[in-house]
């Protein structure tokens, strides 16, 4: 059984990343939105700390706390004057993007229960077979590169994610 005060941790860590969260996409300020994007990843290292991963808090502290954050504010800093506001986005773009992250995410919800993720089996298919997935067999999910798993993608997104921040600075050099 939980100790009350490993469950007041995960709570303050949950209400933590629900509330960062709110505030990293509603604030119109690009710097502070950043640094309340940091409190959420540490905060999800804290639950990843209670969850008895130590080595998966670690790496979210070291590689997204530190090493993305600091991409992101050097991408930030190069692109933008640290003080600009962003503009009040009007009501028919807030309900077209409204519209737009509820459809992505009932398609990740459905991408999560009916993919496949282990030996051709989906989430949904484990569970109802009453397959144990262990933590092992996840991380050969996403870090290997036969079928079915997902390295490729991976690494797909951080070359993207490159090539943004590269031609971020570009477009800083010739402004």
């Amino acid at each position: 059984m939980d100790s009350v005060g490993s469950i007041i941790v995960y709570f303050v860590a949950a209400i933590a990343i629900v509330v960062f969260s709110i505030k990293t996409v509603t604030t119109r300020k690009i710097l502070r939105s950043a640094t309340y994007l940091l409190f959420v990843l540490l905060s999800t290292a804290v639950i990843y700390f209670q969850l008895g991963y130590q080595f998966l808090g670690a790496v979210q502290i070291a590689v997204y706390a530190g090493g993305i954050m600091v991409l992101f504010v050097f991408a930030i800093v190069l692109t933008h004057k640290p003080n600009d506001r962003t503009g009040v986005i009007d009501s028919h773009r807030r309900k077209i993007g409204g519209g737009i992250a509820v459809a992505g995410g009932i398609l990740l919800l459905l991408a999560i229960f009916y993919m496949p993720l282990l030996h051709g089996a989906s989430l949904s298919e484990c569970i109802e077979a009453g397959t144990p997935i262990t933590m092992h067999e996840i991380g050969e999910a996403f870090t290997g590169s036969d079928r079915f798993q997902y390295l490729l993608p991976f690494e797909a997104i951080s070359v993207l994610l490159l090539a943004c921040i590269i031609g971020g600075v570009t477009i800083a050099r010739k402004e």
